[in-house]
């Protein structure tokens, strides 16, 4: 079965047609600016040159008429109907504590979606977007909702629940969520078949550092807890997000700065983070690493400060789950950053982790980058969140 796997943003749209036979990618591309002057739609079929077009995209129903149209183009395409499409992965960031695992969309379900818009007001309302416009074009086609948050719903309500009056989590479900959920499940299975062990029976650390950046603790095949809470700020410094503070710096900076609590908010997800903290150098590693390189403070403070939080949240998960037998690195920063990932595992020498540095200087591969003898084991896992929603949307269709 093909199955067309969609990934609504604000403003852009990512998709990719997969075989779920064979699990390779038979199309991709990303539609961006809609809504916005200069949209650009690029399109690249397997074994095919990358195709970039810039057309008026006023909504994401015109988007999704875009994606259809080249999957299906007479001389490009790799569909010749779009009845050879069985089915549609829609990727959802926010299911509250209404989804613990995808679900066939219904009208029903995209009601239970909408109410969670105020948990993920940036993302939901485009995802719902994407699915109307799919809906619309592709008739009876069978369409998967698969939600960022349904992973992290076997948490135990002492890893998600916060210290705050009770009454809002009863009235307004206020707890931690975790995102990343699709990429962390992928990763932790993939890591316990890539060393052909029972997933059920393994403790496994898994850190997706990206520009959004995220851990998790999987014990036994279940997510105990994750770093992100009820929105993607907390946790670890990230690209752009502040991650964990003290919540007084709020009144504090509001008070300073002369800023509404909006104006404030604003600032701990767009300014603060790597970019924030190094001076405004960038919210990309590679750059980072870069003025590293050349000797700026900054840069090198920025990004012992990123790995110093990524080895405490390892730490605390494995005083979680009592112990660990694998720890992954995954998403842009964990699959292609041989410095952050030596730089995280010198603060683990008590779990008897030894990097193999050949190994660990590969990028974005498939490997184990310790040694022989390390009593942990620490590996790459390049994560791929597209094939995840396919597979979850097969097994539902």
């Amino acid at each position: 079965m093909n199955i067309l796997v969609i990934n609504c943003g604000s403003s852009s749209l990512k998709f990719q047609l997969i075989d779920s036979d064979t699990e390779n990618w038979i199309a991709k591309g990303l539609c961006e600016r809609i809504g916005i002057d200069g949209s650009v739609i690029s399109y690249t079929p397997a074994g095919g040159e990358k195709e970039v077009k810039e057309t008026p995209m006023p909504d994401h129903t015109e988007a999704i008429r875009l994606v259809l149209e080249a999957l299906t183009n007479p001389s490009t395409g790799v569909v010749k109907d779009l009845k050879e499409i069985g089915a549609v992965g829609h990727r959802i960031v926010h299911g509250g504590e209404k989804f613990a695992s995808s679900t066939i969309i219904t009208d029903e379900v995209i009601e239970a979606i909408r109410e969670c818009n105020d948990l993920a007001p940036l993302h939901n309302p485009a995802n719902l977007i994407g699915i109307d416009a799919c809906r619309k074009l592709m008739g009876d086609t069978p369409m998967v909702a698969v939600f960022d948050t349904a992973f992290h719903q076997t948490m135990p309500p002492k890893a998600y629940m916060y210290g705050l009056p009770y009454a809002y989590y009863e009235k307004y479900k206020v707890r931690r969520y975790g995102f990343h959920g699709t990429s962390h499940s992928y990763v932790s299975h993939r890591a316990a078949e890539k060393l052909g062990v029972d997933f059920d029976q393994q403790k496994i650390i898994v850190c997706h550092l990206g520009n959004g950046a995220s851990v998790s603790a999987v014990l036994n095949g279940k997510c105990v807890d994750t770093s992100m809470g009820l929105t993607p700020l907390e946790g670890l410094i990230m690209g752009t997000r502040s991650g964990d503070l003290d919540p007084a710096i709020l009144e504090f900076l509001a008070n300073k700065e002369n800023m509404t609590l909006s104006e404030v908010m604003n600032v701990l997800n767009k300014k603060s983070g790597v970019y924030g903290l190094s001076g405004d150098i960038s919210s990309d590693f590679r750059d980072l690493e870069k003025a590293h390189n050349e000797g700026n403070k900054k840069a090198t403070m920025t990004l012992e400060a990123f790995c110093y939080r990524v080895a405490k949240y390892i730490g605390a998960y494995v005083a979680a789950m009592n112990g660990v037998d694998v720890i992954c690195f995954t998403a842009g920063v964990g699959e292609n950053a041989p410095l952050v990932r030596s730089w995280v595992c010198e603060y683990l020498g008590y779990l008897g982790i030894t990097l193999d540095d050949t190994a660990n200087n590969k990028r974005g591969e498939d490997i184990v980058i310790t040694t022989p003898e390390s009593r942990t084991k620490v590996m790459v896992i390049p994560t791929n969140e597209e094939l995840a929603i396919a597979r979850e949307t097969l097994a539902l269709v």
